[in-house]
C-alpha cells in the first residue's frame, strides 16, 4: 500500500480505502480500479491524496467499525467545516448543536473500545479533521468517567470549537514548515481573538469559552515549561487536554510522521501536573492502544506480540518475542525499570498489524474479527460498458436515497 498524491494518480490504480462524499454516500469502493473520470472526481472533492495498492497486493482488511468511522468522519469533517467558517462569517452557530449531539450519539455511550483511526492531513484540512477527532475522544472519555449530560455537551462543543481562532490566521503562518516568530505571534493572536469569538456565539453556554481557554492556557505553559496555573481546572478543560494531545501527537501529516500511541500515552503520563491521571486512565479505558494482536518493539530491539491486555496498567501486557516464543509479562518486578514497549509497529496507512491466524493458532480471543471484504466498484472499469444516460440517473437518485436514509447513530 503507498500514497499516492492526487495530482500522480493513473488510471487503473486500485483503492485501498473507500471513498465518500459530504453526505455520506460511498462514491468509490476499496479494489476500485480508476478511471479518468474518477481522477477528476477525487480532485473535485478537494482530496490531496489517497492510499492505492500495489499492483499484486490484495484489498487490506477493514471491520464494520473501521467502515462506519471513516464514513463518520468523511460526513462530519464536511459539517465542522461548514459550520466553523459559517461562525466566523456571522458569529452565529447554526448546526453546532446538532453536530455535537450526533457525536455524542455515536460515541459517548459507547460499551466498548474503539480504534482511532487517523486520516492523512494536509495543513488546509488539518483544524477541521483535528477538532472532530478530538470531538470523539472527548465523548467517549466524558462517557467513560461519567459525568453530567450538560458537563458532556460543553466538553464536546468545546472540543469542536476549540481551535475556531487559528482558521482566521493567515494562511501563510498556518501553512509554512518554518513559521517565523512574527507568524507565531499572529497564530497566537488569532487563538486569543477566536476566544472571544466563542464569548459571544456561546452566551447561553460559558463554560464552553471557559473549558478552551483554560485548556489552552495550560498547554501554553506546558509547552513554555512554566507551572501549571494555581486555578481550578473544570473537568471538561482537563478532557479537553488529554483528547488535543494525544490526537496531536499520533495525527498522520504529510510533512512529519506521527507519534505512536505509546510514545503519546508516555508523554501524558509523564507530565501529571499538567494531564489528570484520572482522564488519562479513561482514555486507556476507552480507545486501543496495545490489545491482542498487536505487534510491538522493545527497548531491546526485540519485537514480540501482544496476547493479554493488562487493564491495571495499559503499557505492561503480556507478549511473545518473535526471536525465541518468549512469554513475557511486563507487569513482574523482574522486567521493571529494564523491558518496556517503545512503540507499536503499523502498516503504511497507520492501522495496527496483527497476526489473526497465529493468535487463532494459540487459542487467543481478539475482538473485531469480522472484517469486512469490499464490495462490487461504484466505479467504472475500463473496458467495462459505459452506463447510458438513464443508468447514470438512476445510479444517482440512489446515492441521494442514500444520503437521506443515513442516520448518524447506527453503530
Amino acid at each position: 500500500m503507498i500514497f499516492v498524491k492526487t495530482d500522480d494518480l493513473k488510471t487503473g490504480m486500485r483503492l485501498a480505502r473507500p471513498v465518500y462524499n459530504k453526505n455520506g454516500v460511498l462514491l468509490y469502493e476499496r479494489d476500485s480500479r480508476l478511471t479518468y473520470q474518477g481522477i477528476n472526481s477525487i480532485r473535485n472533492f478537494g482530496l490531496i491524496g489517497i492510499f492505492v495498492l500495489e499492483p499484486a497486493e490484495p484489498v487490506p482488511p477493514m471491520t464494520q467499525d473501521d467502515i462506519y468511522f471513516e464514513r463518520f468522519q468523511t460526513i462530519y469533517v464536511f459539517a465542522i467545516k461548514e459550520e466553523l467558517d459559517k461562525i466566523l462569517e456571522t458569529k452565529k452557530a447554526a448546526k453546532m448543536q446538532s453536530i455535537t449531539a450526533n457525536i455524542i450519539k455515536n460515541y459517548g455511550h459507547m460499551d466498548r473500545k474503539i480504534y482511532l483511526m487517523q486520516n492523512l492531513r494536509s495543513k488546509e484540512d488539518y483544524t477541521y479533521k483535528h477538532s472532530l477527532n478530538v470531538a470523539i475522544l472527548c465523548a467517549l472519555i466524558t462517557h467513560t468517567m461519567n459525568v453530567s449530560v450538560a458537563e458532556q455537551l460543553d466538553t464536546v462543543t468545546a472540543a469542536i470549537a476549540h481551535d475556531i481562532g487559528k482558521l482566521a490566521a493567515p494562511k501563510e503562518a498556518l501553512t509554512s514548515d518554518n513559521p517565523t516568530p512574527e507568524e507565531k505571534a499572529q497564530i497566537r493572536a488569532a487563538e486569543i481573538a477566536g476566544i472571544d469569538i466563542l464569548d459571544q456565539v456561546f452566551a447561553t453556554a460559558p463554560n464552553v469559552k471557559r473549558i478552551c481557554m483554560q485548556a489552552r492556557k495550560a498547554l501554553e505553559n506546558l509547552e513554555n515549561g512554566d507551572s501549571p496555573e494555581a486555578v481550578k481546572l473544570l473537568i471538561g478543560s482537563k478532557i479537553l487536554m488529554v483528547a488535543e494531545t494525544f490526537d496531536t501527537m499520533t495525527a498522520m501529516q504529510i510533512d512529519k510522521p506521527p507519534a505512536s500511541e505509546v510514545a503519546a500515552l508516555k508523554y501524558l503520563i509523564g507530565n501529571p501536573d499538567f494531564f489528570d491521571a484520572d482522564v488519562v486512565k479513561a482514555l486507556c479505558d476507552s480507545v486501543k492502544i496495545l490489545f491482542a494482536g498487536v505487534s510491538v518493539e522493545l527497548n531491546t530491539k526485540e519485537k514480540g506480540l501482544v496476547l493479554s491486555e493488562n487493564p491495571d496498567n495499559i503499557l505492561k501486557p503480556i507478549i511473545l518475542t518473535f526471536a525465541d516464543n518468549k512469554l513475557i509479562d511486563l507487569s513482574k518486578k523482574e522486567y521493571e525499570g529494564r523491558l518496556e514497549i517503545v512503540d507499536i509497529m503499523k502498516t503504511m496507512d497507520n492501522r495496527y498489524e496483527m497476526n489473526k491466524k497465529f493468535l487463532e493458532k494459540h487459542g487467543i480471543k481478539i475482538e473485531d474479527t469480522a472484517y469486512v471484504g469490499a464490495s462490487p466498484s461504484m466505479v467504472e472499469i475500463p473496458g467495462s460498458e459505459p452506463d447510458d444516460e438513464k443508468t447514470k440517473a438512476e445510479r444517482t437518485d440512489a446515492q441521494d436515497d442514500d444520503a437521506e436514509e443515513y442516520v448518524p447513530g447506527a453503530f
